[in-house]
């Protein structure tokens, strides 16, 4: 089985926790993913995701322009080692409802994994 580290993206998509609602959703949809990493310098302090988004709107859509990541950012996010297998990080997706796993080594941040791409790693391909 792969470990993380072959599946993982290292172009991470990253706010500040002073953003704005509206515009880490902008950032996350230019760029086409799920989730920002909130980082305070080179450190992970959290993540934000779409359903961080839905969450704020819910709560006052039109205030989305000004409410901020850090109101609504998972804080000390959950992270996988990239040696991790692609099965582990799975179970723990699963088990803890996330969709969006940061990767570290060494305490460093160096990827993320989503659920999609490890879904696409344990899907079978028919032979060719």
């Amino acid at each position: 089985m792969p470990s993380v580290r072959e599946v993982m993206s290292k172009d991470l998509v990253t706010v500040d926790r002073s953003a704005t609602v509206e515009e880490a959703s902008t950032v996350m949809w230019g760029r086409r993913v799920g989730s920002a990493l909130v980082m305070r310098g080179d450190d992970l302090e959290g993540i934000f995701t779409e359903r961080d988004i839905m969450k704020a709107l819910s709560k006052d859509a039109d205030r989305g322009r000004t409410m901020t990541v850090r109101e609504f950012m998972t804080s000390e996010p959950k992270t996988i080692d990239a040696d991790a297998t692609v099965g582990v990080a799975l179970d723990v997706m699963l088990s803890e409802g996330f969709r969006h796993l940061p990767v570290t080594e060494s305490g460093e941040l160096v990827g993320i994994v989503s659920m999609t791409d490890l879904v696409q790693a344990t899907s079978k391909r028919p032979s060719e």
